[in-house]
């Protein structure tokens, strides 16, 4: 039987795939329509851009500029916990939206040093 992983002791790092764009007070991730080449040039029309982009509001773009392959999701958290002190449950809404990019492959995780 596999031993479960405490989210809170993996490192977090972004995809190679997903590039970065900072618009104003937010990050704008951008990655690929399409995987292969070959579907870009068939599949998407001339005047559509070649990624997708998914602009974060302030939580989120926090949590992203602190993803850097060297912190573990419970640094990040108490990183972040003394800037929204006004928020209910944060440490639970970042794990959630931590474990969102990974399911979307926007991040994968490493484990614990």
């Amino acid at each position: 039987m596999k031993a479960k992983t405490n989210l809170l002791d993996v490192i977090p790092f972004r995809s190679a795939h997903i590039t970065t764009e900072r618009k104003g007070d937010c990050i704008v991730i951008a990655f690929p329509r399409f995987k292969q080449k070959w579907m870009r040039r068939i599949l998407l029309p001339k005047e559509m851009s070649a990624d997708i982009h998914v602009k974060l509001e302030a939580h989120g773009t926090a949590v992203w500029e602190l993803i850097d392959g060297k912190r573990t999701v419970g640094e990040i958290i108490e990183k972040l916990v003394d800037c929204f002190p006004e928020e209910v449950d944060y440490e639970s809404r970042i794990v959630a939206y931590v474990y969102q990019l990974q399911k979307d492959k926007f991040i994968g995780f490493a484990a614990h040093r």
